[in-house]
């Protein structure tokens, strides 16, 4: 049986940088019908719990999730999606800059299904780009919602 692609993918990341690089490489795959950014922990929140609240709109299919965030760090956000019975069950990836041990077994102690420390060069953060594709849009069943 074919794959189904994820109709939206969440980038939780501020820096512009990053946005760019990571929006460009979703779209020039296209990995998702529709790709939401949000640039701080706290509307991360704010609009994941509006979905909640509002049961006629989807929730993403996949959350890639920076830690170093304004107003709530992605570990907060995190925590509140693995904490939530309508949300726990969205693949939350962490790509984030930080290598320390701290921020990855803080990642997996909150239930994150995987932690990518972002690459410095482009080709190296496309082809981490590509490696997101190929498992966790190529390869794994996404639950439908």
């Amino acid at each position: 049986m074919p794959k189904i692609k994820p109709n939206h993918i969440l980038l939780v990341e501020d820096n512009e940088g990053d946005i760019l690089l990571t929006t460009e490489a979703l779209q020039e795959h296209a990995l998702a019908d529709k790709i939401t950014v949000i640039r701080d922990g706290k509307l991360a929140i704010e609009f994941l719990n509006s979905l909640v609240e509002n049961n006629e709109v989807k929730p993403p299919d996949i959350i890639l999730l920076d830690i170093n965030l304004p107003k709530k760090n992605g570990h907060q956000v995190l925590q509140y999606i693995k904490e939530s019975e309508s949300l726990k069950q969205i693949p939350v990836i962490m790509l984030t800059t930080s290598s320390a041990e701290k921020d990855i077994m803080a990642s997996y102690k909150n239930h994150a299904n995987c932690y990518i420390t972002k690459p410095n060069d482009v080709d190296d953060f496309n082809t981490v780009m590509e490696s997101i594709e190929n498992f966790w849009i190529q390869t794994v069943s996404l639950p439908h919602q």
